[in-house]
């Protein structure tokens, strides 16, 4: 790892500990975990001391060092923080505390998360049985940096004032989406108030673009995520292998819904890149009427609770495969008019508040590489 500090094993450092419980019924314990990529520990849900099948539980305290046996290798391996002290866990998990003033917790918090030490305990589990199970004498055998107490400390400050900024730069950028979401439901509901509604048939039709299906010909197709997340490239089908397959052409501006999963948000607007892609005869295109609708502005109320409600009870059907939404219902979906002139002015804020979520969707990960890069540089000893 680096040759600027001594490299210590962790059982030097730190001492197993047992709060071991026997569960009594009645009495509620709460569980905790340990989540992957040094993503720390988090509370799972509680157990009644009757119903849980371990016939021992462990009590951990803040500033516990817990791993999981079977996913250290996976950098299940955390500090247990302050709100999580009197908490259970396994012994699928076990527990150590720094035994001298060689070790800061904190140091050791902030180790955890570096890809080097995750990489540490993948090697200690190879080749053990059990799912790669690491055991505690392994784990305790990996080597781990140790600078003074006094540099421990200074650079986990300088750590944390980063880290710090790093979640105010986070928070920020989440109340500008926030704020844009709100600010696109409030003008759009200002702009139906009074509007007139219309069947779907009237105001965007279906239109449907049949492909003539050729053996040595390609087919690039797209499919739409649910939630609203837009559509998405699937790889290119080729003639040849299809065989009962229906597929339709799709163009720029069409509103494209997908009949089986449109009750859960599978609904987008195809763009620039979608223009001539192909859809199978699961998707639906609705081409919107010129004058009278924008293809964004029907998109967005479909989304909207009360355009999703909609959807839902034009496509029946208790399980996933059962809800499709038939042609006939989709046209019969009533939708708010109002004129065009102010379909198009939300249409173009659409467009700037989408270019702003591109925006910061192009520099997130260089936000997301700052704090390992920062954790790297802290363990060479480069901070």
């Amino acid at each position: 790892m680096t040759l600027v500090w001594p490299m210590r094993p962790i059982g030097e450092l730190v001492a197993p500990i047992n709060r071991q419980e026997m569960p009594e019924p009645g009495v509620n314990y709460r569980q905790i975990g340990v989540r992957w990529w040094g993503e720390g520990v988090y509370e799972r849900e509680s157990v009644d001391g009757g119903v849980t099948l371990y016939k021992t539980l462990n009590r951990i305290q803040s500033d516990d060092i817990v791993y999981n046996k079977i996913w250290a290798r996976h950098g299940s391996v955390s500090v247990v923080p302050k709100e999580l002290d009197g908490c259970y866990c396994s012994a699928e998990f076990p527990l150590h505390r720094v035994k001298d003033e060689l070790l800061d917790t904190r140091w050791f918090y902030w180790l955890t998360k570096c890809r080097w030490f995750w990489g540490k305990c993948d090697e200690q589990s190879r080749g053990t049985s059990g799912k790669n199970r690491i055991r505690p004498e392994q784990f305790l055998a990996i080597k781990i940096p140790l600078p003074s107490l006094a540099e421990q400390r200074r650079i986990v400050v300088r750590i944390e004032a980063i880290a710090t900024r790093v979640d105010e730069g986070r928070r920020l950028r989440q109340e500008i989406q926030d704020d844009a979401k709100a600010l696109l439901h409030s003008v759009f509901h200002r702009l139906i108030q009074g509007a007139a509604y219309r069947p779907l048939a009237e105001v965007a039709p279906i239109v449907r673009r049949p492909v003539a299906i050729e053996l040595d010909g390609i087919y690039p197709e797209l499919g739409a995520r649910s939630f609203g997340k837009g559509l998405f490239h699937k790889p290119i089908l080729s003639g040849a292998d299809l065989d009962w397959q229906k597929l339709f052409r799709v163009h720029t501006g069409d509103l494209v819904i997908s009949n089986i999963k449109a009750w859960e948000g599978a609904i987008a607007v195809a763009g620039e890149a979608d223009h001539d892609r192909v859809g199978s005869h699961r998707y639906i295109t609705c081409v919107a009427r010129d004058g009278i609708a924008t293809p964004q502005f029907l998109c967005f109320y479909l989304l909207t609770n009360e355009g999703i409600e909609q959807v839902q009870g034009a496509s029946p059907g208790s399980a996933d495969r059962n809800r499709t939404l038939a042609m006939g219902r989709l046209e019969q979906l009533l939708v708010p008019v109002p004129t065009i002139e102010k379909q198009r002015e939300f249409s173009t804020l659409q467009a700037k508040i989408a270019a702003i979520h591109q925006a910061q969707a192009a520099n997130q990960p260089a936000l997301d590489a700052l704090l390992p890069a920062v954790l790297d540089k802290a363990f060479k000893g480069e901070l």
